[in-house]
């Protein structure tokens, strides 16, 4: 018997984020906010420190069908956010439970909610929510 050589299909794990799909990501950052009652200046954090102007800006923008460049950290931003979302969407089948879980004490991070630990503004504390959120609705 011959060993028969491998296709291998080049990873896309880590692709950049096209423009389109920035802009995507923001529509539907803008409506993920309101779900989750997030008042401006908590946007402003979780969108690494963007400035109240801008967000207002951005809110507008995104009804008109714009907003303006996204560069590479609030596009990293944006998908993390979404990752967080979707971990919701599979532990909670009551979309309403996952929007209140964000603010809800947990014992798990100290009394904390997962929104105080986003709040400290850094891409690690949303990746790091992320991936507590994927390792709990895993098998694993």
């Amino acid at each position: 018997m011959q060993l028969q050589s491998i296709v291998t299909t080049p990873a896309t794990v880590g692709a950049a984020i096209s423009d389109e799909e920035a802009g995507a990501l923001a529509r539907t950052t803008v409506n993920l906010f309101k779900a989750w009652n997030l008042t401006d200046l908590e946007a402003c954090i979780l969108l690494g420190g963007m400035s109240a102007r801008t967000w207002a800006r951005w809110k507008t923008g995104v009804k008109e069908g714009g907003v303006g460049r996204i560069d590479r950290d609030l596009r990293t931003r944006l998908a993390h956010l979404m990752g967080i979302h979707k971990g919701l969407r599979y532990l909670f089948t009551e979309p309403a439970r996952g929007y209140a879980w964000i603010r809800k004490p947990n014992a798990t991070f100290g009394g904390q909610s997962a929104l105080d630990l986003m709040l400290r503004g850094e891409i690690s504390d949303l990746s790091a929510m992320r991936e507590w959120l994927d390792a709990e609705r895993s098998a694993w």
